[in-house]
């Protein structure tokens, strides 16, 4: 994809150089609407069980949202890893190398997830009922739970299969796959409502959507071409021929993974006792913290594609051995991620009351709904940001300090925040108040991180070359 008066009227203005913009736009656009796709089935999902059940519904599928989605962040870890050193070995010319971090990967993931699947189908109404403790919600939440578990398996194999695709600088062929997958979701969910079957239609759609882009995409990591125009077999591939562990590489993995997985637990893990709290204001907050959260993933769906592009550009230029290049490409793409933040944010923030009627009814759920999507776009500005800044850390391998930026961002600033709204006349306000400091802390750390270069030496200890 080309636009070249955009990249000049971005040149001009001091933000990124038209050959950075036009490498960043290649390997950013298609993990952008991977990302809208991606995250646009939950939230069209909350929409039709809002309008089909009501703010009940909403609200459980609140609950099991977090379980569905705190075991996928430890999915992004491992696949964070491994775009990593795939990265920097197919930028060092190592596809051998690369191959083997796919495979370590594929068996970690599955080592993780499986045991995790069995544990939601097995205790589904009880990790539900820790939440809260209206029978109306929690009965929806472990319906969704229940049916949609085993998708999460599917799930970590698309991230890992997505990211190898990204470390070889290709994100188009899994976002073709990605964004078939989320309309699929869609108008099988759709379907499944209209047909009566309520939140359990919308957790079939997830379901069988989400296998649906694994077969296709693990088609083309295993080497297969595909007969549409643009969508390429893997130069990375996948295999159960030859050598399946390496010590050092599988070292190197689960080092940079290790951080990474700690930091997206970390983050998610948060929402739990966030939950619980919005809970005790009753089910039309629970319901307002929900959508506002969706809709801020929305918007993050922009990062998607920087900290990817970030990850990929900058463990490249590392993996040949030019670290001021490294550092251009991480600092152009961090003012980019904020500019286009700033301008959607803003569009959502003055279209706040018109969305929240795509969710729910009636004046009081309107009037929460709209402040929590206004609050939250807020917070997509510096989610936005920090998701650059990141990308630049874990192209390099230094995936350490954002897992530390997290701890201190949601533990030690927005949980307290938030607890503080529970236990003083503070009330909802400590909610808006974690949203804001769990997403501008970890900024902060990062930034510094970032600023400081250390993450430059950082990644000599992974490069092709050091072993």
């Amino acid at each position: 994809m080309r636009l070249p008066a955009l990249a000049a009227l971005l040149a001009r203005a001091g933000i990124i150089d038209e050959q950075r913009f036009d490498r960043t736009l290649d390997l950013s656009w298609p993990r952008i609407v991977t990302g809208f796709a991606i995250m646009s089935k939950q939230t069209v999902d909350l929409a039709l069980v809002g309008w089909a059940v009501g703010s009940a519904a909403v609200a459980g599928l609140a609950y099991a949202y977090a379980y569905w989605t705190i075991s996928k962040y430890v999915g992004i870890g491992v696949a964070g890893g491994t775009v990593a050193l795939v990265s920097q070995n197919y930028g060092g010319d190592r596809t051998d190398r690369a191959s083997l971090v796919v495979k370590q990967g594929v068996w970690i993931a599955l080592l993780i997830v499986l045991p995790t699947v069995a544990c939601y189908l097995l205790f589904t109404d009880s990790l539900i009922g820790v939440l809260g403790s209206d029978p109306g919600p929690i009965g929806h939440g472990s319906t969704y739970l229940a049916i949609v578990a085993p998708a999460l398996a599917f799930e970590y194999l698309n991230l890992l299969m997505s990211r190898t695709y990204a470390g070889v600088s290709d994100t188009f062929t899994p976002m073709v796959v990605r964004a078939g997958g989320g309309l699929l979701n869609i108008i099988l969910s759709v379907g499944f409502v209209l047909a009566g079957l309520g939140v359990a239609g919308v957790a079939l759609g997830t379901l069988i959507s989400t296998a649906a882009a694994m077969f296709v995409l693990g088609w083309g990591v295993l080497g297969r071409s595909y007969p549409v125009p643009g969508m390429q077999a893997s130069p990375v591939v996948f295999s159960l021929g030859g050598p399946q562990f390496d010590r050092e590489l599988g070292g190197q993995l689960l080092s940079v993974s290790a951080p990474l997985i700690a930091r997206q637990t970390a983050k998610m893990a948060v929402v739990f006792p966030l939950l619980w709290i919005a809970g005790t204001f009753g089910a039309v907050v629970v319901a307002a913290f929900e959508v506002g959260r969706r809709i801020r993933d929305l918007l993050v769906s922009f990062s998607w594609g920087f900290s990817t592009a970030s990850s990929t550009l900058v463990g490249q230029e590392l993996g040949a051995g030019d670290e001021l290049e490294a550092g251009a490409y991480g600092d152009s793409i961090l003012r980019l991620s904020f500019v286009v933040h700033l301008a959607a944010a803003l569009l959502v923030i003055l279209t706040a009351p018109w969305l929240a009627r795509l969710f729910v009814s009636g004046p009081e759920n309107l009037a929460q709904t709209a402040i929590f999507i206004r609050v939250s776009a807020a917070t997509a500005v510096l989610l936005g940001v920090n998701g650059a800044a990141v990308g630049a850390l874990r192209g390099a391998g230094d995936t350490r300090w954002p897992f530390v930026a997290t701890l201190l961002g949601q533990y030690g600033v927005a949980l307290p925040v938030a607890a503080a709204g529970f236990l003083t006349p503070l009330g909802v306000f400590g909610l808006y108040g974690a949203l804001l400091f769990g997403a501008g802390v970890p900024l902060v750390v990062n930034l510094w991180r970032y600023r400081s270069g250390k993450w430059k030496a950082v990644s000599r200890e992974y490069r092709p070359t050091s072993g």
